[in-house]
Order: structure tokens, then sequence, then C-alpha cells
């Protein structure tokens, strides 16, 4: 009786384990395309070197840190000339005045 017990047990943990499987989450599904992240749709170059990134839209927004020409920028978007963005490899929702971008 107890050796049935346990190979029920056994069977079922096996069946739960197919269920997340990474075969089983490897699969299309309606789901799974929801969760993957699209690509940016616009990427922005630093055009000079020691540009300061903000935590906001103003020189009124504390000074989080300084960036180089060459650093690639997510674009998420813009206020007045102000554009926020995710630095590639460093801090995201960062704010970089537009003269200091090639978008």
């Amino acid at each position: 009786m107890m050796k049935k017990i346990l190979l029920g047990a056994a069977m079922l943990t096996a069946g739960l384990g197919l269920a997340v499987s990474p075969a089983a989450q490897a699969s299309p599904s309606t789901n799974a395309a929801h969760s993957v992240k699209a690509a940016p749709a616009q990427v922005c170059t630093v055009n000079d070197n020691g540009v300061n990134f903000r935590g906001g839209p103003g020189t009124d927004y504390p000074v989080l840190g300084q960036v180089n020409r060459g650093q690639n920028l997510d674009y998420r978007g813009q206020q007045g000339n102000w554009v926020m963005g995710d630095l590639w490899g460093g801090p995201t929702g960062v704010w970089i005045h537009v003269a200091y971008l090639d978008c």
C-alpha cells in the first residue's frame, strides 16, 4: 500500500515538473508574447564629454552623474528640450538636454 502511495506521489510530482519545464515554457503562447520587452523605438547618442544627466527635465533637478561622447540612451520620452531615457549599462529614467544628444 505504501509503495502505491509513493508511486502516485512520484508520478504527480513528475507531471507537475513537465508543466513548468523549460520546454513547456519555450512554447509560443499569447502570454509569452506580452512578457518580451520590445526593442526601443529610438536610440540617442551623447555628442559631447562631461554631459550631466539629471533626475528631472531641467536644471533645477539634481545632477545624478555625467556621461561622455558615444554613450547610448534608449529614448523614453521628451518634455520641452529634455529627453528622458535609459543609459546603456547605467541608470534608467535619466534626463539629458537635447543639445547634447543625437537622436
